[in-house]
């Protein structure tokens, strides 16, 4: 393990470690009561910038996989699912028109310039099916101005609006783009009670209230 992945791992550790439990729990939520709407039961699944995985092991799907440049990503996912290990913004390890769904969470502010995640972009349009999905959710730099700081390696400030640019210019349609999706809860330590979790998937209006983070889904 290099420099960096030491790094990355010990910023994983430190910021996960103390809710992974509740992590997991909420993950679980929003796999079957939404993200699972989007997914195919026999589709193949790229978790992008897995982290420990709470998603690509909740979401029901035949075929997983992740990517992540931490090593440890690969230990937390589970049995069934292929872990690439690398750079993102480098070709991907994956044949073109592979994959039916890439999903990514609060991952791509993480990525160190733009380039990188124009690049990133044009990877998973290359490896997504014709008509395949990219579900994008993220902290909306609009909603949480000074927070989105509070964390030392975000670098690239994203909206729904920049997020969607950005896809539409590397080919993809928008079929969904909010401004105000989830609450930045996790990130900032909270951890409200699970009910209130299904409650809150299941009323929409309330989004524009207490949502600080976009869902963008662009279609291949």
């Amino acid at each position: 393990m290099d420099a960096h992945e030491q790094r990355l791992r010990r910023e994983y550790e430190l910021r996960f470690r103390e809710t992974e439990e509740y992590r997991d729990a909420v993950w679980t939520i929003l796999c079957s009561d939404f993200f699972s709407s989007y997914v195919d039961a026999n589709a193949k699944v790229l978790d992008l910038g897995a982290g420990w995985g709470e998603f690509i092991r909740h979401i029901d799907a035949a075929h997983k996989f992740a990517m992540d440049l931490n090593p440890e990503a690969g230990v937390r996912v589970s049995d069934g699912v292929t872990f690439l290990h690398q750079d993102c913004s480098r070709k991907w390890e994956m044949e073109s028109d592979t994959l039916d769904v890439i999903f990514t969470s609060n991952f791509l502010e993480h990525l160190p310039v733009k380039s990188a995640l124009e690049r990133t972009i044009a990877e998973a349009f290359r490896c997504l099916k014709p008509n395949g999905r990219i579900i994008c959710l993220g902290p909306n730099i609009k909603c949480v101005p000074g927070a989105y700081w509070d964390f030392w390696d975000h670098h690239i400030p994203l909206t729904e609006m920049s997020l969607a640019e950005l896809l539409k210019i590397n080919g993809f349609i928008i079929d969904l783009s909010l401004g105000r999706f989830l609450p930045y809860s996790m990130s900032t330590g909270k951890t409200p009670p699970l009910f209130l979790v299904k409650l809150y998937l299941k009323l929409p209006f309330f989004w524009p209230l207490f949502g600080k983070q976009f869902l963008v889904i662009g279609r291949k």
